[in-house]
């Protein structure tokens, strides 16, 4: 059981697990932070440009709400939708920028160990020193 237990700690503290618990935990904040900039900046621009419409109310009432009988309403909240697809598309292009510029980064890292890589040429010493053998030997 203690091997056991060893093998998970092993597993648990090794890198790739922990960079993505904290993705995840970041991902969590950044969707509650993209849900608010929907709903409360992006949202009102879109129904005041709809005549004062609350959007996230638009919804197609299927049964409608019995009083008499204590029934609720059956709806299709469309609206709702509309504005978690609204956050989907906002997180994927933020997304896709983080991956363009980090690819970016990577390629300009890549290029530079490239150069740093590449052998030096001959120093002027070494170089002068070839002409004055080459020199000799026609002597």
């Amino acid at each position: 059981m203690k091997k056991f237990f060893g093998e998970f700690k092993d597993f648990a503290m090794r890198g790739n697990v922990l960079d993505m618990a904290i993705g995840v935990v970041i991902g969590g904040a950044f969707g509650k932070i993209t849900a608010s900039l929907v709903n409360d900046i992006i949202m009102p621009f879109i129904s005041m440009i709809t005549g004062g419409v609350d959007f996230s109310q638009w919804k197609w009432v299927l049964k409608a709400a019995d009083e008499v009988n204590e029934v609720a309403e059956v709806a299709v909240n469309f609206g709702s939708l509309l504005s978690v697809i609204l956050d989907f598309i906002i997180i994927a292009f933020v997304m896709f920028l983080v991956v363009k510029g980090m690819n970016k980064l990577k390629k300009k890292k890549e290029a530079a160990e490239e150069a740093a890589a590449e052998p030096a040429g001959p120093t002027t010493e070494e170089l002068l020193g070839e002409i004055r053998d080459l020199l000799k030997d026609r002597q």
